[in-house]
């Protein structure tokens, strides 16, 4: 198997800076009448401490001049009668304005479709008449944060894809796991995959398999944590008719149906120690029984089990079965976290922003200096999957051609000032950031281990060890 990425890394684009915008010039159009009259005196009340400078075309065709003759930052419009017609109107002719100016539509009565419709127009803001200062602050605040982000063009993104996966990267982490896959891919050897959650341990799983000699055969992937234990040794091994109550026919499990190719264990760590013995035993003769069955069955499996945890540590602890650990472990591939893949965390954005703009109908070419920044500075607890959650939403709301970082969860841009509150004399470390950030997430949904889990991109199961583990 070649290498997804090529051996020699291909350049990242440098990352431009710019200065934040100063005070921004606001051309307002209201038509005639004292409402007008009121909107305008309105925003010269609040110019001073919002930073802006503000004028005002009295009809139509004046404010077509202005926007010939100057330069805009935005455009104040309120809508009249015919508010959807309006709205298009607008959106065309700015953008033959000088320098794009952005548009803030004012309605009396600002409908849902009406909201609907200036989000895929990529207007700035609906507001509601009577104007309110706060709510025409926090549009302008997310204007000017924009024009005080330098964009980044995506970089063209090598991958290799996995099914409907994809593997990404090109760190000298990630090039150690591409060469040890092409190896052990082309045995069949039961190999043990170790990373923390979010790291692609099935994506890799289905690229050995895929590149391996079962590949014609059947992948099945069975997530050990996410079944209880009494009914997961029924869902590995099948059950005969009678074997319990509520066996009331047969069942074929999963190292069957996985028959002439690949058994994916994901969180093997999370299984009992008794069942942990008939794996072993399965392993081992490579045979297996059905629950309440008495005749052996032949399979033809290659076996891939995955882990987060430290086995050799909970071999210690008497939670895993050192024989079962050696037959599994023939080879181990390790999966880096996100946050020890440099510049991997670009490629992945820029491959994940080009997905989901595909899937959602965006075009976005470019991210910010500011967003790259906070998803560098973030600890990534949920690695690549978390990541993928978070450029997704962002995806979603984005409204231009950018990502920015008003774009990203609240969650990761509230770590700007968190970033500043820092030991004095030092940095904190990798461990503490992760520790503030579940805090933080969790504060966010109440203490709802579920719900955090959700936004971290992590199973419930490692959020409680980690929070174990921090004291959290």
């Amino acid at each position: 198997m070649t290498p997804p990425i090529g051996m020699e890394p291909s350049p990242l684009p440098a990352v431009p800076r710019k200065g934040d915008a100063a005070r921004l010039r606001i051309l307002v159009v209201a038509g005639e009448g004292a409402g007008s009259a009121a909107l305008h005196q309105s925003l010269r009340q609040w110019a001073d401490d919002g930073r802006l400078e503000v004028d005002a075309a009295p009809d139509l065709p004046r404010a077509v001049r202005l926007l010939a003759g100057q330069r805009w930052d935005v455009v104040l419009a309120a809508l009249g009668e015919r508010p959807d017609e309006e709205l298009a109107w607008w959106v065309d002719a700015l953008r033959a304005a000088t320098g794009g100016p952005r548009l803030i539509a004012a309605a009396q009565t600002p409908s849902m479709g009406l909201a609907l419709r200036a989000e895929k127009l990529g207007v700035l803001d609906v507001l509601a008449l009577p104007l309110r200062r706060d709510d025409l602050m926090r549009a302008l605040e997310r204007l000017r944060s924009a024009v005080g982000e330098a964009t980044i063009p995506l970089p063209v993104v090598e991958h290799h894809a996995v099914g409907q996966y994809a593997l990404v990267g090109q760190s000298p982490a990630m090039l150690d796991v591409y060469k040890l896959l092409a190896r052990v891919a082309a045995s069949t050897a039961t190999v043990l995959i170790q990373g923390e959650s979010g790291t692609g341990k099935e994506v890799v799983a289905r690229a050995v398999h895929l590149h391996g000699p079962k590949a014609s055969g059947a992948f099945v992937a069975v997530n050990c944590a996410a079944i209880p234990e009494n009914l997961l040794e029924s869902e590995l091994f099948g059950h005969e008719k009678g074997a319990f109550t509520g066996a009331v026919t047969r069942k074929v499990g999963r190292f069957e149906h996985a028959a002439g190719g690949t058994l994916f264990l994901d969180e093997i760590a999370d299984m009992s120690l008794a069942l942990q013995a008939k794996i072993l035993r399965a392993v081992q003769e490579r045979e297996i029984e059905r629950v309440g069955g008495t005749d052996t069955i032949p399979i033809d499996v290659r076996l891939i089990a995955a882990t987060n945890r430290d086995l050799k540590e909970a071999i210690k602890q008497g939670r895993f079965r050192e024989d079962l650990y050696y037959r599994l472990a023939v080879v181990t591939i390790r999966l880096p976290k996100l946050a020890e893949r440099g510049d991997d965390l670009l490629l992945l954005t820029a491959f994940f922003i080009r997905q989901f703009a595909e899937r959602y109908g965006k075009r976005i070419t470019a991210i910010s200096d500011r967003a790259l920044d906070l998803l560098r500075g973030h600890a990534w607890v949920g690695n690549v999957r978390e990541l993928r959650n978070v450029i997704e939403r962002g995806v979603i709301v984005a409204n231009d051609d950018t990502l920015r970082a008003e774009h990203l969860p609240d969650e990761i841009r509230g770590e700007e000032a968190a970033l500043t509150d820092r030991p004095q004399g030092g940095l904190l470390t990798l461990a503490e950031v992760e520790a503030r950030y579940i805090a933080r997430v969790l504060a966010h949904t109440n203490g709802q281990i579920g719900a955090a889990a959700e936004i971290l991109g992590i199973h419930r199961n490692t959020l409680t060890r980690k929070m174990k583990e921090y004291g959290l």
